[in-house]
């Protein structure tokens, strides 16, 4: 392979990446179609187990994690004569994933949803009109992603490349 076209990015680790970190907590559809229930205002466990169509077992251990990543937090409720039960609701940590929700959802409606459209519609509350999720530079510019570059950014840590014999 020629310098040329060698990708940059082959010169940094990626032992850091926070892509794939917040993969290790997100990677799971189980995880997301949780997060999906709550964001739409699902927040009891038997609710998001029967909506969400998963395992007992997998919605307590997706719940657990996301609760230790403090993505969610547990909110004690009691219904009369009952025992105490828990809500889920999204902390600032977990509200920030609804842009990450929103791209995936779009990404879906445009090439995955039937021929009645999707399923879902996410509007604007004050006006009703429909959002959109997009890429903006601080700047203010709004771009398309082949307009993005990635560079090394604060964390970046180097790859020593041995020289060749």
């Amino acid at each position: 392979m020629t310098t040329e076209s060698r990708p940059a990015a082959l010169d940094w680790s990626t032992e850091n990446c926070t892509i794939a970190a917040a993969m290790r907590i997100l990677g799971e559809r189980s995880t997301l179609a949780v997060l999906r229930e709550v964001f739409n205002g699902v927040r009891r466990f038997d609710d998001i187990r029967s909506h969400a169509h998963l395992p007992r077992q997998v919605l307590t251990n997706r719940l657990a994690m996301l609760v230790d990543a403090e993505i969610l937090r547990r909110v004690p409720y009691r219904v009369d004569g009952a025992r105490t039960r828990y809500e889920y609701r999204l902390t600032d940590k977990g509200l920030d994933l609804y842009p990450v929700l929103a791209a995936v959802k779009a990404w879906g409606d445009r090439y995955l949803a039937g021929p009645g459209g999707p399923p879902m519609e996410l509007s604007h509350r004050d006006c009703g009109a429909p959002t959109e999720v997009h890429l903006d530079c601080t700047a203010g510019h709004r771009l398309r992603p082949r307009d993005v570059a990635p560079r090394p950014g604060p964390g970046a840590t180097r790859i020593s490349v041995a020289a060749p014999e």
